[in-house]
């Protein structure tokens, strides 16, 4: 989604990187083939996804709802589907290949103008819970990594349509939030 940053990214560390909206089949089915290519893929680290709005369920968007579950469920399921041949090729030649998900604690804890956004990360945790035991006994690793209220220079600013007043009130009374480096760390 966001090449220019990619491309920033590969200028000041090396990597090739290969921009995709996870939301539109045809950009994993391309990314799995350059990925073939390219290859072995000995890791997927799954983090995107993304809330919409903070309306209580009874003035929900269905629009938002819907664009939250294909942005943090299906997105992860199709890039699954699409990496595990992959990572199974790694995995014979290596000993194993793993599979990382960022989920978020909002799956398991609710909260007011959050249900559409903690249905969806509910269901990726769910995915991710049911990947672990459809691969018990492959040399594939499952990992999730959850964390809760993140500091980053997008995530509220989406959530609320780009009011940035709003965006910069949601961490406001919180003390030394999470960043986005704190995640990368673990």
């Amino acid at each position: 989604r966001r090449a220019e940053r990619l491309e920033a990214l590969e200028a000041e560390t090396g990597i090739v990187a290969y921009a995709a909206d996870l939301t539109r089949g045809e950009d994993i089915d391309a990314l799995a083939g350059w990925l073939a290519e390219t290859g072995p893929v000995h890791a997927l680290v799954q983090v995107a996804g993304g809330a919409r709005g903070t309306d209580l369920v009874e003035h929900g968007d269905p629009a938002d709802w819907q664009w939250m579950f294909e942005a943090n469920v299906v997105s992860t399921q199709r890039l699954v589907a699409a990496l595990l041949p992959l990572l199974r090729d790694a995995a014979a030649s290596e000993g194993h290949a793993d599979t990382v998900f960022v989920t978020s604690t909002a799956a398991q804890t609710a909260y007011p103008g959050g249900a559409g956004y903690n249905a969806a990360k509910a269901a990726e945790a769910m995915l991710v819970h049911a990947l672990r035991l459809e691969l018990n006994g492959e040399p594939l690793r499952v990992i999730e990594i959850a964390p809760g209220m993140v500091a980053t220079e997008e995530f509220s600013l989406n959530r609320l349509r780009g009011d940035q007043n709003a965006a910069d009130r949601v961490y406001e009374d919180v003390e030394n939030p999470l960043t986005g480096e704190d995640v990368a760390d673990v």
